[in-house]
């Protein structure tokens, strides 16, 4: 079973494909067409192997966390993706794609971002590049990611708020496609996680997937095999997942975990648990699980963590999901805060708000002494620290 790539119509399975308005279709079909033979080639992958190593620092440690694995009495070790440059996982896919707009004599750059890390690295890449740098943000979004907001104006991005729907992501995605339909022939839009029109949630793996290469060279090196018992991520869209999971999805002995927003919990009406509560549809170009009301309206989602305020999930996801080949648990809101405090705490590394989800699984699995867990930190709690803050003035 391949698990990793699409077939060439864009599907994993029963999920994926490309369904777009029909003033798309020259600009998806000439990414269809191009982007695996530029990324592919020589050199292309020197520039932006040279840009991972030099610039965004790579490659992040895998970190054996003794206090944490002492008290989940198991191995932990955490894939430290917050030590990237800009304090995420999110510039290993912003940079590649960067790279391969220019390639395609793209001037203009959309993006659209929930926690702002996205449109952060978006942003940076963009002023290395030297590129115009548009980002649709959802305005609650805007408000609760302020530091980020701040970064990417320095960068010299212009930032645009999405003002429909909840604000949030969702909407931030509307209109970045909106612009892309208005502006087809210079402007390259910079999805920032595993979903979209084929061939976006593979393009995106395939950026991120540095993070379970390196994971596999890391552990030969550290206990002498390079696969981990287990592995963990936190799934909105998912590319910070698909990038932990890439390297493992066909190794049977590799246990896959995917931890989604609960928020007030699944039955609550203010969640983002797409695998618990979706339905086959089609949200932003792809068919997949959408939270959807019986006659296709999207319900909206909630998340305490911006980054997970999805209301789908990315079709490389859906078919893990469907296919049984990794396991999702629903984390809400004061489960992560939890997750989060816990480590700041034991390990002196205060996670994102999204990665603290990815956490909160320790306290609902049981995993055995011997067990080598394997948790992707995908960014760093700098950004969230107002909501971490008005959490500890409540306690």
């Amino acid at each position: 079973m391949n698990y990793k790539n699409p077939d060439e119509n864009g599907y994993y399975g029963e999920f994926g494909g490309a369904f777009i308005p029909e003033m798309l279709y020259p600009n998806v079909e000439e990414l269809q067409k191009n982007y695996l033979a530029i990324i592919e080639s020589e050199d292309f992958q020197n520039e932006y192997q040279d840009l991972l190593t030099h610039y965004v620092g790579r490659a992040t440690p895998l970190y054996f966390a003794k206090n944490l694995s002492k008290k989940y009495k198991t191995q932990i070790y955490l894939k430290r993706e917050d030590l990237n440059h800009t304090g995420a996982h999110k510039i290993n896919n912003a940079l590649g794609q960067v790279l391969l707009a220019k390639r395609l004599g793209k001037t203009r750059i959309i993006a659209e971002t929930g926690a702002g890390q996205h449109g952060v690295a978006t942003a940076t890449a963009c002023a290395l590049l030297g590129l115009e740098c548009i980002v649709y943000m959802g305005e609650i979004d805007i408000q609760r990611q302020a530091p980020n907001v701040a970064r990417m104006k320095m960068l010299g991005a212009e930032v645009i708020a999405a003002t429909s729907g909840s604000k949030t992501l969702k909407d931030a995605v509307n209109e970045a496609l909106r612009d892309w339909i208005n502006n087809p022939v210079t402007t390259h839009y910079v999805i920032g996680s595993v979903v979209g029109p084929h061939p976006f949630p593979d393009l995106v793996a395939r950026f991120q997937s540095i993070i379970s290469k390196e994971i596999r060279e890391q552990l030969k090196e550290k206990i002498g095999r390079e696969t981990p018992d287990y592995v963990i991520a936190c799934v909105g869209g998912g590319s910070n997942a698909a990038g932990t999971f890439y390297h493992f999805v066909e190794e049977k002995d590799v246990k896959i975990i995917a931890a989604e927003a609960g928020g007030l919990g699944v039955h609550s009406g203010k969640s983002a648990a797409t695998t618990f509560l979706g339905t086959l549809g089609v949200l932003h170009g792809s068919k997949s699980l959408v939270m959807q009301t019986a006659d296709g309206q999207v319900i909206e989602p909630h998340s305490i963590s911006a980054g997970l305020d999805y209301p789908g999930i990315g079709p490389f996801h859906a078919h893990l999901f469907q296919d049984k080949r990794a396991e999702f648990f629903s984390i809400n809101d004061d489960e992560a805060l939890k997750s989060a405090f816990e480590l700041t705490k034991l390990e002196g590394i205060i996670p994102a708000l999204e990665s603290s989800h990815a956490l909160a699984v320790l306290d609902k699995k049981k995993f055995n002494e011997d067990d080598v867990v394997v948790i992707c930190l995908s960014g760093r709690g700098d950004k969230d620290m107002e909501t971490y803050l008005k959490e500890m003035s409540i306690s």
